[in-house]
């Protein structure tokens, strides 16, 4: 070959990588209605900011590692970027990998921009789209998706890690996501399951779809796998975007800081008649966080799962903080084995990242059933309990309403640490729900109500110290932000020790 011939041949390659692959395979993902891996990736960030790495890595053809024909754009594109000003580190993969196989060179390229994002702590954000793995994918992909979760593991708790899942990710391959702080799917085409349902069908007769099984409503309802779902690619990109708004770029930061036109000392007197006289009554936490955080804005996290608890993310004072709520339209606000996990998953998240914690109380106790109790009651609402208590970070506790037994204390109670604890003067606080014991369960309703008043009361539990101040519900607002602005600068050691073993 000449010289000439040569150069022209590194121009084609050139032209090839930059566009995607050529005409012809971009025509054939634009007839699917899809975007290719580096569009996606263009378009989650600001413009003109992209810088693409590894373009002409390409796929190995075979065990002797020699370079195949197809384009970096088929496996995965990799690089940096910034998103609101601020940088991260992107891969997006692309669905036409033979079998949904994980390359080794595109393994490599995916580990490189993990480590990037470590070292330069950045978060770092998934573009899942594997496709299904085939039989022919054979070893090699294993080695890959090992070389990624271990990766994803050292990052963990350093940056904050998001996975979109913009179609197929199974087998190996969802491990890594899952690894993530944050797991996103786009209704409708992304997918995650370990076994696919043909083999699930051919191993026990199990009949389900590829929705049924692996499908965002799946995963967001049932599962708790994803925390949010979005109705199509681009507003999964918005989602990521809003995200990473709540959260400090690593976990030497502190969380970002807002200008805030909400006035931090507005009360709202509508707080003050919100809550029915009937502690068994139920009632939306929603309402209470809208007229409380800054102009009601609540960033719900695993909103269809466990619903019974509210996690996410909001802002006082303009700073982020994170938010923890019994949610009495469920369940009457009871923990759960679900909401116990959700809970105490978040709980560390926030922790990991120097996020405060907010944590809003109404709680009747653990869910009475006897199918909770076989099913690990003890060892996951251990969990929330351990989560609260190893937590570092600013911790506000307002108990709202009821807050009986030990839901109460693993509902972050000033025993386990809340930093500032307040109560509304309706709240009540006891070991046991007035009249629900076993030994009080044949007291009137009278004798019932004089032990509220004697011993449940918001007031008592404020004369021994498990409450800071008692304060009318108008007045939540400001008095988060003073406590908040008061320990921002908390610092609070732990024994020494390389971890702590979590009732996992």
């Amino acid at each position: 070959m000449t010289a000439d011939a040569k150069i022209e041949q590194l121009r084609k390659m050139k032209r090839d990588v930059l566009e995607d692959g050529g005409p012809e395979r971009v025509a054939a993902r634009r007839k699917r209605g899809e975007k290719t891996a580096r569009e996606r990736m263009l378009e989650l960030l600001d413009p003109g900011t992209c810088v693409e790495l590894d373009k002409f890595v390409t796929l190995h053809s075979g065990e002797s590692g020699t370079k195949g024909t197809s384009s970096a754009e088929e496996g995965v594109v990799t690089g940096c970027g910034k998103i609101a000003g601020r940088d991260v580190y992107v891969f997006s993969q692309g669905r036409v990998v033979p079998g949904g196989s994980l390359d080794e060179m595109f393994a490599r390229k995916i580990s490189k921009i993990v480590d990037l994002a470590l070292k330069n702590g950045a978060p770092l954000i998934g573009l899942h789209d594997m496709g299904r793995v085939g039989d022919q994918a054979g070893a090699v992909p294993l080695g890959g998706f090992a070389d990624i979760v271990f990766r994803n593991v050292m990052a963990s708790g350093v940056v904050p890690q998001i996975s979109a899942i913009l179609g197929p990710c199974t087998g190996g391959s969802v491990f890594s996501p899952a690894m993530a702080d944050f797991v996103i799917m786009v209704k409708g085409t992304g997918q995650m399951f370990v076994n696919d349902p043909q083999l699930i069908l051919d191993e026990t007769g199990e009949a389900v779809t590829f929705e049924e099984l692996g499908g965002a409503a799946a995963h967001s309802s049932r599962s708790g796998v994803a925390h949010l779902t979005a109705d199509d690619e681009a507003h999964c990109l918005g989602v990521i975007r809003r995200l990473l708004a709540y959260l400090p770029q690593n976990n030497l930061e502190e969380v970002p800081r807002l200008h805030c036109d909400d006035p931090a000392d507005r009360m709202d007197e509508q707080l003050d008649s919100l809550l029915p006289t009937d502690q068994n009554a139920r009632y939306d936490m929603h309402e209470v966080l809208s007229r409380v955080v800054d102009h009601g804005d609540f960033f719900e996290i695993q909103p269809g799962w466990a619903q019974n608890l509210l996690v996410g993310f909001a802002r006082l004072g303009g700073r982020s903080v994170g938010v923890v709520a019994n949610q009495p339209a469920h369940l009457n606000g009871a923990l759960d084995i679900d909401a116990s996990v959700k809970g105490a998953r978040f709980v560390r998240f926030c922790d990991s990242f120097n996020i405060p914690l907010v944590t809003l109380v109404d709680v009747p106790g653990f869910l009475p059933q006897a199918e909770q109790e076989h099913g690990g009651i003890i060892r996951n609402g251990a969990k929330l309990l351990y989560a609260f208590c190893e937590a570092t970070v600013p911790k506000l506790t307002v108990v709202v309403g009821k807050a009986y037994g030990e839901a109460y204390e693993s509902m972050c109670s000033k025993h386990v640490g809340a930093d500032f604890s307040l109560a509304w003067p309706s709240a009540e606080i006891a070991a046991v729900a007035p009249g629900k014991s076993v030994e009080r369960g044949t007291r009137s309703a009278g004798a019932a109500d004089g032990l509220r008043d004697t011993l449940a009361s918001a007031y008592v539990a404020a004369q021994r110290g498990h409450i800071d101040d008692i304060v009318e519900p108008r007045e939540t607002r400001p008095r988060l932000i003073a406590s908040l602005e008061a320990s921002v600068s908390k610092r609070e050691g732990r024994p020494p020790k390389k971890h702590g073993t979590m009732p996992l």
